[in-house]
């Protein structure tokens, strides 16, 4: 576009997705206050964060149709709008039937803001302008889920868990009235485009059943359970029509066409392995500081904080930087100071210091900050500008998909690296163990009967489930460092986007 974007439009499109990517953790910290509101046990009250996972990841790849049919611009003011409706009807649910149908809606209505701000961006900025660009928008990305056990520690703390709802009605309304104000009609549009009924339904399907397996597999004993099985086959088979559907349909619901371009399909995989890794972070730390070193919830937050100032300071020195060096030379540094700090998770204990934890989550929030934003400009720096409404929703799906496996993946390994810890330590000890005779254990040897196997007992889970971490942080180590070959697929971002 010849005229320069409007300046409130990017932060405007920052609240936007920020108040949507802040809902996907800041209802976890809620949860154990949910259960005792609603009377529901643990695998009930999980609904609240799966039926929001579940449905966000149907409707992301709708964005790119409704944004032809309805225009970006006015598909986005609703998606604004109906989330920060549902979200107030989130806050003031009676029972887990409505909260989980208002976090069903919830889902449904924000599912399209990411992809849809992230079209708008491209469209608006010039390429040489991709890197600044997608380094502001990706700070609501990347902040919002980061800095969410935070604030919502903060806000149940000194309100009630249903504050982790309403704090999206304020911020929500300047989003929109700042985005209605400011976002321009999208130039690549097509109103007369078909519904591909039966392209939706197969992915949505495919979808849905994958989500529920990944979330319930772990409770189920995976393929042990007749659930996940059949979950599993249908997901493995509506993928499989899918993918034919879309090579034989004459208007699929999907295009095709766009994984020719190599820097797209190449950015979207690593996507997914970099999202794999990402999520799982934040879902394992926060019940390994409550479960194992005794850390209340508000100081969880506070621990858990720089991780996000280190990946919004990185997110703004790398958008300096993307269109000066090579994108794929920003995206390795990243993935190194990754590894490093989960190395350096590899080394904590049962005594490991607040200033170790602040240290390494600091330095993985670098490492993100290095790696989102030279990945996001070099997935659409040569993709044609017809197909950016889809390619965006497909690019957020894939990194969606990649951090419900990695959460799923891990969480199951952790069981894993649980259990066999534990049966590895209990043979050795006895009232002839060595640690046993350290000052801190001593007590131990004059409590006699059930009470001293008791605590013994707990002891002995602790240093396993610490363990169990050290294993998991070990596992997604080698998994950072196996992305880095895949930079190879990736192109120069000194190529420049095919013509309208």
């Amino acid at each position: 576009m010849s005229n320069a974007p409007h300046p409130l439009m990017m932060p405007s499109l920052v609240l936007g997705t920020f108040i949507y990517t802040l809902d996907s953790t800041i209802a976890a910290v809620a949860l154990p206050h949910m259960q005792g509101t609603f009377s529901a046990n643990q695998e009930q009250v999980a609904w609240v964060l799966t039926s929001y996972i579940v449905m966000s990841a149907i409707m992301t790849p709708m964005a790119g149709y409704l944004a032809d049919r309805l225009g970006r611009r006015r598909l986005y003011l609703i998606s604004i709008a109906g989330f920060i409706v549902t979200s107030v009807l989130c806050g003031l649910s009676v029972n887990l039937e409505e909260m989980v149908l208002f976090r069903i809606l919830q889902g449904a209505f924000g599912a399209a803001m990411i992809p849809l701000a992230q079209a708008t961006v491209l469209d608006v900025y010039p390429p040489d302008q991709y890197g600044p660009a997608m380094a502001m928008f990706g700070v609501g990305v990347m902040f919002g889920p980061i800095i969410g056990p935070t604030l919502g520690a903060w806000l149940i703390e000194l309100y009630d868990w249903r504050w982790v709802f309403f704090i999206n009605l304020p911020v929500g309304i300047i989003a929109y009235l700042g985005a209605s104000a400011t976002i321009p009609a999208s130039r690549h549009e097509d109103r007369a485009r078909p519904f591909d009924v039966a392209g939706f339904a197969y992915l949505s399907i495919a979808i849905g059943s994958f989500q529920l397996m990944m979330d319930r597999g772990n409770g189920l004993s995976w393929f042990q359970s007749t659930e996940v099985i059949v979950e599993a086959t249908v997901s493995a088979v509506c993928l499989y029509l899918f993918i034919v559907h879309i090579f034989t349909h004459a208007r699929p619901f999907v295009t095709p066409a766009m994984f020719r371009d190599r820097n797209f399909t190449s950015a979207s995989i690593i996507g997914f392995a970099v999202g794999f890794n990402m999520m799982a972070t934040m879902a394992l730390l926060p019940p390994m500081l409550q479960h194992v070193l005794g850390y209340p919830v508000l100081l969880i937050g506070w621990v858990l904080a720089p991780r996000g100032i280190g990946t919004m300071l990185s997110m703004l020195l790398v958008g300096r930087l993307v269109n000066r060096v090579d994108a794929r030379l920003l995206i390795f540094i990243g993935l190194l100071i990754s590894a490093a700090s989960l190395a350096v998770m590899t080394t904590f204990d049962r005594y490991v210091s607040v200033e170790l934890l602040v240290y390494s989550g600091l330095l993985q929030g670098i490492g993100v900050g290095f790696m989102f934003v030279p990945l996001s400009s070099i997935a659409f720096v040569t993709l044609a500008p017809q197909y950016r409404n889809e390619a965006a929703g497909i690019y957020s799906l894939a990194r969606n998909i990649g951090s419900s496996i990695g959460i799923s993946v891990l969480m199951g390994s952790l069981a894993v690296f649980h259990r066999t810890n534990r049966e590895q330590l209990v043979p050795h000890v006895s009232p002839f163990t060595d640690v046993l005779r350290y000052d801190e254990y001593a007590y131990l040897t004059e409590l006699g009967g059930e009470r001293g196997y008791a605590v013994l007992d707990m002891i002995v889970q602790q240093e396993a489930l610490m363990l169990a971490y050290i294993g998991d942080f070990r596992t997604m180590t080698l998994i950072t460092l196996a992305c880095i070959p895949l930079l190879a697929l990736l192109k120069s971002n000194v190529a420049r986007p095919v013509p309208a």
